[in-house]
């Protein structure tokens, strides 16, 4: 950000405006406001595929891995990282809580040459259950040490969950909520404030986790440590005071040059996904969303990244910079390699319907390129263009099913209206006409 401010253009910058098609004086402009990020930390041993972040960009994809207090299987985490990478995952975070924490950071930071975050209240909690045997015995000190040994390790952003006070957290408990706080690190914070009543670590030491963030060139990821666990609590109270709490360090962190974007839902009826979109850009400014979901009905179990994916496509549409998938095990279990990859195909595919709305003129054109392959029956380049080449050839090719570009489908078979009207297949639609020629 300090480099766009004073009109310098860093690799970085300039890796992000070829992939994303702008000049770089657009992104520049738009980095200098805080409307779009790069994260990448500066200690970062890797060369590392980077990203831009917020408006005008793509719409993008985090995948969430990491072990739990009851299951701690770092090579299953490393598959976990390859698979969010071969499947073209844009962000990854380590949500870690179980084993050696910081071990299994470094490992997957290795294994996983994409923009990474953590959470670093969970080493925190972690720390407090090796040392205390009791994660609510941990201090201050150990809140901000988590943090400072995260972005020393080189994660590329953290999300911090600093827009819970004390005041928040009194009132939790009489504030009526169906599923209470469902954030884990709100949840950890808030049992500490009630203990020993007092502040939030990294809301009273923002301006020192601003100063670590600046060495580092570490971006926050403020979080939302109230979202709704529920469609029942949406857009209560507790959440909307948690986001002006976050708007508010959002412009001091701007102050400093440290890069931000802000958390949202959770899990939000399909009425309201465009209403919470609004209300926290009108909040926030431009600052890039970051959104878990949102699931729009919460009896999906088994099934939420379907229920989520329907969320997160809305979200996009309106406005959602980054988000967060779901998998199938969501609620149930830690997920496997294979739930990773369910849940991320999901999200990319309720990214790209995203971009459909609000990046049209960019985003239709692998549409268009579809549509022309499966117009001339060219089943090489369907699959190509596929979200999931793997899965489209192995459906296509189960019985046998031949290649050629007159050869129809199982599905319609000789009724392939290619087929029964060739003539269409050389009728050209000026749309795709013009995208052949500008290819």
């Amino acid at each position: 950000m300090n480099a766009a401010r004073r009109g310098v253009a860093t690799e970085e910058m300039k890796a992000v405006a070829k992939d994303e098609d702008v000049s770089l004086d657009w992104l520049m402009a738009r980095m200098a406001s805080g409307s779009i990020i790069i994260p990448h930390n500066n200690v970062r041993p890797q060369k590392i595929k980077v990203v831009g972040i917020g408006k005008g960009m793509k719409t993008k994809v985090n995948v969430n891995i990491g072990t739990s207090t009851l299951l701690n299987d770092l090579e299953a985490e490393i598959k976990k990282a390859e698979v969010a990478v071969k499947y073209h995952a844009d962000t990854i975070m380590d949500l870690s809580d179980g084993g050696d924490v910081g071990m299994i950071r470094r490992t997957l930071l290795e294994a996983a040459p994409i923009t990474f975050g953590t959470v670093p209240i969970y080493e925190a909690y972690n720390y407090g259950v090796q040392k205390y045997k009791n994660p609510l015995n941990i201090t201050e000190d150990d809140f901000l040490n988590a943090f400072e040994r995260n972005v020393k390790d080189g994660v590329d952003y953290t999300t911090i969950h600093s827009g819970i006070t004390k005041e928040i957290a009194k009132r939790i408990l009489s504030v009526k909520r169906h599923a209470g706080i469902v954030s884990k690190g709100g949840t950890i914070t808030a049992a500490w404030m009630l203990k020993y009543d007092k502040e939030n670590p990294y809301f009273q030491h923002f301006d020192y986790l601003i100063e670590l963030a600046r060495k580092y060139d570490v971006t926050f990821s403020l979080g939302d440590a109230l979202r709704p666990g529920s469609i029942l609590d949406s857009h209560d109270e507790l959440q909307v005071q948690e986001m002006i709490n976050i708007s508010r360090l959002t412009k001091q962190a701007h102050e400093k040059d440290v890069q931000v974007m802000v958390e949202g839902p959770g899990h939000v009826p399909l009425n309201e996904i465009a209403a919470n979109v609004r209300l926290a850009k009108s909040l926030i400014g431009e600052v890039p969303y970051y959104v878990l979901g949102p699931l729009v009905t919460d009896v999906a179990a088994g099934h939420d990244h379907i229920a989520s994916a329907i969320g997160a496509a809305i979200s996009a549409s309106e406005g959602v910079d980054l988000l967060c998938y779901l998998t199938p095990a969501e609620h149930l279990a830690l997920p496997t390699a294979e739930e990773v990859k369910a849940g991320l195909i999901a999200y990319r595919i309720a990214a790209h319907a995203g971009d459909l709305v609000k990046l049209r003129e960019k985003a239709i054109r692998w549409d268009m390129e579809m549509t022309e392959a499966r117009r001339t029956l060219n089943w090489e380049k369907q699959i190509a263009l596929s979200i999931d080449p793997e899965e489209a050839a192995k459906i296509h090719g189960r019985v046998g099913q031949l290649n050629g570009n007159t050869v129809p489908c199982t599905m319609c078979g000789g009724a392939c209206v290619y087929i029964m009207l060739p003539q269409q297949r050389n009728n050209v639609p000026d749309e795709i006409e013009k995208l052949q020629q500008t290819s």
